[in-house]
C-alpha cells in the first residue's frame, strides 16, 4: 500500500521534536529514550560453566552512544545478569585505536569469553586471532571478519532491513525518481545497506543526486549540515535513504530546516522511543523505517554465546530478524513507543529466539 503523510500539525512540531531529541543525542548521544531491557531473575538449573562462580565475559564496544546501541547495551546487561555473567563494558566512543586496544586490555585479562559489537575490520581482526589462539571463546555483533575460523558470527539481517524499506520507498515515489543517500562507509551493517541501495537504484532507475554522511560521536547533530549543503544543491530530490537512526533524524531535520518536509520522504534504520517520537511528529517527513528491538538483539547475542559456552547450539553465524515500519502504521495504530510497537509487533521480542529451558529470555 503506497503510504501517505497525513500532517498532523505544523512543520514546528516535528521541528521541535526532532531538535529536543538532537539535544539529547547531540551532547555525548550517551542519553537514550528507548525502554531499557528489564533484568529477569537469574535462571535455575544452570548448566555448567554458569552453575558456579560468575562467568566473566567482556563486552568491548566500538561505541554505545546513540538510542540504538544504549538499548542494545542495556538488553545484553539483564540477559547476562539473570544467567551468571559478569560483564564488563567497555566504550571506545567511535576511537578505533582504543578499540583495538580494550580489545588487547580484555584479551590479558583472559576472561571466560569475549563480545565485540560493532567496529573495524583491520583493527580488531588480528586481535580476534589472538583471542582465538589463546583459546577465548570470541562472539562479534556487526563485525565483518575475513577469518572466521573460532568466531560465532552475529548480526541483524541487514540485506532484508534494507530491502523492506527500500520496497516502501519505491511504492512511494516510485521508479525513476530523485533520491540521496546518507550514508557513512567502512561500517559492516552500513555497508551492507549501502549494497542493497546500489542494486535498487540500478533495478529502478534512480536518479541519485547525492551521497553525503558520516558517523560521528554526534552522528545526527553532525550530518544536519551535511544533507542541509545537499539539500541547497539538490531541492528537487524526493526521497532520502539514510540506514541507521542517527543518521536518519539528521536527515530529517536539514529537510524541515529546508521546508521540504511536503515534498521530501526520508526513509532509515533502527527503532526507539526517540526516531518514533520523530515519525509520528505532525508533518514528519521520516515516512519508514525497519528495525529490530535493540534491546532483544544485545539479549540474543548473550544467549548465543551462553548457548555455545554451554555447548548446547553448534552455529557460528547467526541473523535477526527485522520488521519494516511504516509511520502510517505506527499512527494507525497510536503507537508512541516501543513498549506499545513490541506489543503490535511481538516478533521484535525474539522470544523465541536462541532460548533453552534454563536460558529464557529477558523480558523487555
Amino acid at each position: 500500500m503506497t503510504l501517505r503523510i497525513t500532517p498532523r500539525g505544523v512543520a514546528g512540531a516535528v521541528a521541535a521534536t526532532v531538535a529536543a531529541s538532537l539535544l539529547l543525542a547531540g551532547c555525548s548521544q550517551q542519553t537514550s529514550t528507548t525502554d531499557e531491557a528489564t533484568t529477569a531473575p537469574v535462571a535455575e538449573n544452570l548448566p555448567a560453566p554458569f552453575d558456579g562462580d560468575p562467568v566473566q565475559v567482556a563486552l568491548v564496544q566500538q561505541s554505545g552512544a546513540g538510542d540504538f546501541f544504549t538499548a542494545w547495551t542495556a538488553g545484553a546487561k539483564a540477559q547476562a545478569e539473570a544467567i551468571n555473567i559478569e560483564l564488563t563494558v567497555t566504550d571506545a566512543r567511535n576511537d578505533n585505536a582504543k578499540q583495538a586496544s580494550d580489545l588487547e586490555q580484555a584479551i590479558a585479562s583472559s576472561p571466560d569469553a569475549i563480545i565485540i559489537d560493532h567496529g573495524q575490520t583491520d583493527t580488531l581482526e588480528p586481535r580476534i586471532r589472538d583471542a582465538v589462539d589463546a583459546g577465548i571463546p570470541v562472539i562479534v555483533y556487526d563485525l565483518a571478519l575475513e577469518n572466521t575460523d573460532g568466531v560465532i558470527i552475529t548480526s541483524q539481517s541487514d540485506a532484508s532491513m534494507a530491502e523492506g524499506v527500500l520496497d516502501q520507498l519505491i511504492a512511494d515515489v516510485g521508479e525513476g525518481a530523485k533520491v540521496g543517500l546518507v550514508n557513512a562507509e567502512g561500517f559492516a551493517p552500513l555497508d551492507r545497506r549501502q549494497a542493497v541501495w546500489d542494486e535498487y537504484v540500478a533495478e529502478y532507475d534512480l536518479d541519485e543526486l547525492f551521497f553525503t554522511g558520516e558517523v560521528t560521536e554526534s552522528t545526527a547533530t553532525d550530518n544536519i549540515p551535511l544533507v542541509d549543503a545537499a539539500l541547497k544543491q539538490h531541492p528537487d530530490v524526493q526521497a532520502i535513504f539514510a540506514p541507521y537512526d542517527e543518521l536518519t533524524k539528521g536527515a530529517v531535520q536539514a529537510v524541515i530546516q529546508n521546508n521540504l518536509q511536503d515534498s521530501v520522504k526520508v526513509y532509515g534504520i533502527d527503532i526507539s522511543n526517540a526516531d518514533i517520537e520523530v515519525m509520528t511528529a505532525g508533518g514528519s517527513p521520516w515516512v519508514a523505517t525497519s528495525a529490530t528491538d535493540p534491546a532483544a538483539v544485545g539479549a540474543a547475542v548473550v544467549r548465543a554465546l551462553a548457548l555455545s559456552l554451554a555447548g548446547e547450539i553448534e552455529e557460528t553465524e547467526v541473523q535477526f530478524p527485522a520488521v519494516t515500519v511504516t509511520q502510517q502504521f505506527l499512527l494507525d495504530n497510536g503507537i508512541s513507543n516501543v513498549a506499545a510497537l513490541r506489543d503490535a509487533e511481538p516478533g521484535l521480542l525474539l522470544n523465541d529466539f536462541l532460548t533453552a529451558d534454563w536460558l529464557p529470555a529477558v523480558s523487555q
